[in-house]
């Protein structure tokens, strides 16, 4: 039998239903976009560029997200296009959407002449924070769960409130709260980047490659618990790295959720999260050593373009320029010449 407890349409206005999944995910980037607003005063950043920047990037964040998951789910829509704009029905991907947002942000930031690592230092823990709200989209839709596991376990060993108990129970059967571990795992990751951004060995980039690494480190493990997960076919020694990387959660009693068959046998998201591990790892190193990483998280961040201009107007200022026009003296001289000479000729035809 379905339990789903909470209905997925927050409030309805005519025939416009406005879904709880909406709801969150906005609530997220809005609560996000507040705490990174009040960072970059310490920084003289405007708000502006904030705003301007979620405002690109959210848009850009969804219509990734949808791409990415629907590109792995293409025999599902290849005959219901429609569907594949029905995004409150959710069926959107993190690390799609991440995607999405970090083009968007490398073209933002170059516009607007910014440092791209500066800025990405500043967002990461909010994205994180975004993420941890957003993740209560798919508790309401009833989704991204992971594979079942007996109710005791959820009220005596987790101790969980009943609404996220029996909102786990899908058509009779209760299931891992993957929405919530991941939501756990990334409010802590919040508080870890928080205290690495103090620390001065800390250079620019760097809070955003911890970010990676640790969002990356929670999905791997998180991931394989899930039983909707992305997957694409690949060797039997890949699947055989991945699972064994995955084995010290079977010490803690854990089990891997079923994969859909037809799909594949590995999971995208396990994958992506390993190689964003290491592609981090290996840039800080190599960013340090070429010394493109100079700057610590607490140095000023100022832009580009800002700078320049305020470089040309000191130099006017300097140098006295003003936009009244002025009078070439060895022209005015030239002029007065040449109409002394003919005051001259015209007297000599008097006389």
């Amino acid at each position: 039998m379905g339990t789903s407890l909470i209905n997925p349409i927050a409030f309805s206005i005519g025939a416009l239903q406005v879904h709880w999944y909406g709801l969150i995910l906005g609530t997220g980037a809005l609560v996000g976009l507040l705490l990174l607003i009040r960072e970059g005063r310490r920084f003289g950043i405007p708000q502006e560029f904030f705003m301007d920047l979620v405002l690109f990037g959210v848009p850009s964040a969804i219509i990734a997200a949808r791409i990415y998951y629907v590109a792995f789910r293409w025999p599902d829509y290849r005959d219901n296009l429609w569907d594949v704009f029905k995004i409150w029905n959710g069926g959107i991907a993190i690390y799609g959407a991440l995607i999405g947002s970090v083009i968007c942000a490398i073209i933002y930031t170059r516009k607007k002449g910014y440092s791209f690592w500066r800025i990405m230092d500043l967002c990461a823990p909010y994205l994180l924070v975004g993420q941890a709200i957003g993740r209560w989209g798919n508790f309401v839709n009833q989704e991204a769960y992971g594979g079942p596991v007996e109710e005791s376990f959820l009220r005596s060993n987790l101790h969980l409130p009943d609404f996220i108990v029996n909102q786990m129970n899908v058509n009779g059967v209760f299931h891992h709260p993957t929405f919530l571990y991941e939501s756990l795992w990334n409010l802590v990751g919040v508080i870890v980047l928080c205290v690495l951004r103090r620390r001065a060995f800390v250079r620019s980039g760097e809070i955003f490659f911890s970010y990676l690494i640790w969002y990356g480190i929670g999905r791997f493990f998180i991931e394989a618990l899930r039983t909707d997960s992305l997957t694409f076919e690949g060797p039997q020694w890949l699947v055989a790295i991945v699972n064994g990387l995955w084995t010290p959660m079977t010490w803690f009693g854990f089990q891997q959720g079923a994969i859909e068959p037809g799909y594949g046998n590995i999971r995208v998201s396990q994958l992506l999260s390993l190689v964003l591990i290491i592609a981090a790892i290996l840039l800080m190193i190599i960013r340090r050593r070429a010394g493109l990483a100079n700057e610590h998280y607490s140095d000023p961040i100022v832009s580009s373009k800002v700078a320049q201009h305020e470089l040309v107007t000191d130099h006017d200022t300097t140098t006295g320029s003003s936009s009244v026009p002025t009078v070439d003296s060895s022209s005015s001289s030239k002029d007065r010449h040449d109409l002394k000479k003919e005051d001259t000729i015209h007297n000599e035809r008097k006389e």
